[in-house]
């Protein structure tokens, strides 16, 4: 008689909106057990909703991830509940569209340790529980940001910097111990999330991503495929790709042309409601769900990733491709 397999059980921050939540309906559909990590309760039960609609389960733990203790709880929450942590996702961030030089420094630490010390965090409560069983996987939600910042957003890209730098000594760690624990990081192009209705401000128009967007399912994709295959980092969206490369060979360049039109590309047309509520220090409070108002112009799939997802077979293709110029080649040389 066959044992039936358990549902794997997957923790995700930021589960209430944008990314997050387009990754737990992601999970849910694969039957996961999963623990909604944010702030916001209301966005929470709606996520839990879709959870269950979707065919897994779901527990709501309101968590701020700037504090580790809450976390720890969290996990500790999932675990009674569900059993095992198999699966960690870290996406929870918040970022602030300003020049640096209108940010003050308490927004600055609160915009860092949500978004980078969330993820340090995160991951210290995954591999207490997944090192001493010497299996799991973390996914660390990252940004072609992490190696080529933009103006108007420093925080966020000096968190998404930082992430790089601490989950690469964690995993030479890992390796060093002979660990089977994964972690990877996947980085993410500009994304159709509600962030740009709530983040912090001081521009003069609607802060908006840059193009090419693509939709939050897409993200979704890359991240359950990352946290079921060993992969060190996987990209989305080609031009997430062209931004990374581009930077390793013209990053003097890319300076002066972001100087020039980053600001113009990270607004909208129109002008932004000077009295709208963010989320920098509390949840705003409605339910948006994991899309934002960018849905036109956002792409709903991605070919670079579905390249990454078959690249064996892209591989086999081109080595028979080869082949057969080879064999057709020797064919007329014979011939002539």
């Amino acid at each position: 008689m066959e044992t039936q397999q358990r549902p794997e059980v997957v923790v995700i921050t930021g589960a209430s909106a944008g990314v997050g939540r387009a990754t737990a309906r992601a999970f849910a559909k694969l039957g996961a057990h999963i623990g909604l990590l944010a702030r916001g309760k209301e966005r929470l039960e709606a996520a839990h909703s879709e959870v269950e609609a979707a065919g897994g389960k779901g527990l709501v733990l309101p968590t701020d991830v700037a504090d580790p203790d809450q976390i720890e709880r969290a996990a500790t929450a999932v675990e009674n509940e569900f059993g095992p942590i198999d699966i960690w996702v870290n996406d929870a961030m918040t970022t602030i569209f300003a020049p640096f030089s209108q940010i003050s420094p308490q927004e600055f630490k609160r915009a860092t340790e949500v978004t980078y010390l969330g993820q340090v965090y995160g991951t210290m409560a995954a591999l207490k529980r997944m090192l001493p069983r010497d299996r799991g996987s973390i996914v660390q939600v990252g940004s072609a940001l992490a190696y080529r910042s933009i103006p108007l957003q420093s925080a966020y890209c000096g968190a998404k910097h930082a992430i790089v730098g601490f989950t690469e000594a964690v995993r030479s760690e890992l390796l060093h111990d002979g660990s089977r624990v994964n972690i990877t990081m996947v980085q993410m192009p500009a994304l159709n999330t509600p962030q740009f209705d709530w983040c912090m401000t001081r521009l003069p128009r609607h802060p908006r991503p840059v193009a090419p967007v693509f939709q939050p399912e897409v993200a979704a994709e890359a991240i359950v495929w990352a946290a079921h295959h060993r992969r060190r980092q996987v990209y989305v969206g080609l031009s997430s790709v062209a931004t990374i490369w581009a930077n390793k060979f013209m990053a003097g360049l890319l300076d002066r042309y972001l100087a020039h039109s980053g600001y113009r590309a990270q607004q909208a047309d129109e002008p932004v409601d000077p009295d709208r509520p963010n989320n920098l220090w509390q949840p705003v409070k409605g339910d948006a769900g994991a899309r934002g108002r960018f849905g036109q112009e956002a792409y709903a799939e991605s070919m670079q990733l579905w390249a990454t997802k078959h690249r064996g077979w892209l591989a086999l293709a081109g080595a028979g491709a080869a082949l057969l110029s080879t064999a057709v080649m020797q064919n007329r040389r014979k011939s002539a």
